[in-house]
């Protein structure tokens, strides 16, 4: 019965044995090699950089961000949904309400995101 696991732990045993093999050869030719204060700075496209290496971004791209992620999953719901609608005539008024409550309670939200600008791009 043992002999039948033994490909699997030669190959763990190549694997842990490769990967160890990397990191010790990689260790070993990262430091012959000298550290400048020229090959220390970012490189973008041969461009002097300038600035932070992270820019702040305003409260707005988030709150967009995060309206587009919430419009976007209401249509991932939509799609099955108008898939199975037709198939299910003995139901279809309930599925129809749902789906419009659904959608009303999108609406509310989306209605509040404009009264508030979020959407407003000049602010």
């Amino acid at each position: 019965m043992l002999q039948e696991y033994l490909p699997v732990l030669l190959q763990v045993v190549v694997a842990v044995g490769f990967a160890l093999a990397v990191l010790v050869v990689s260790v070993a030719v990262g430091k012959s090699g000298r550290r400048t204060r020229v090959k220390d700075t970012a490189y973008e496209c041969g461009m002097v950089p300038q600035g932070e290496a992270q820019p702040r971004f305003s409260v707005k791209f988030y709150l967009v961000a995060m309206l587009f992620i919430l419009f976007d999953l209401e249509i991932v719901f939509i799609y099955p949904w108008a898939v199975v609608y037709k198939e299910t005539i003995k139901h279809g008024t309930l599925i129809l309400w749902s789906m419009l409550s659904f959608i009303s309670i999108l609406m509310v939200g989306y209605v509040y995101a404009l009264k508030k600008g979020a959407l407003d791009w000049k602010k």
